[in-house]
């Protein structure tokens, strides 16, 4: 299944409730389930993004529509990048002319 990091920042109101975060992030991990996501870890972090998530998604329609449920809720903004393991990353680079 295709690994997916999604990189938020909290809007202000994510940032004026952010006591709340650590629920919002199971609301979060409900969601996915309920879309058939596996979120694999979730990291508050320092520096341009406030946290992270690393998702196991069947395609990028599901993660984008997860990504826009989020969003919806008013209090982090994301953004989704694609990842690729060592082992995926290998045929990749075999079509690099």
């Amino acid at each position: 299944m295709p690994t997916y990091i999604l990189l938020g920042k909290f809007t202000d109101q994510g940032i004026r409730n952010v006591k709340d975060t650590a629920k919002r992030a199971e609301a979060v991990r409900a969601l996915a389930k309920k879309a058939k996501v596996t979120v694999k870890d979730m990291y508050w972090t320092l520096g341009k993004y406030d946290v992270v998530a690393i998702l196991d998604a069947p395609d990028e329609a599901t993660v984008a529509a997860l990504g826009l449920s989020i969003g919806a809720s008013g209090n982090v903004r994301m953004q989704t990048v694609r990842a690729f393991t060592e082992a995926e990353i290998g045929p990749i680079l075999g079509k690099v002319g």
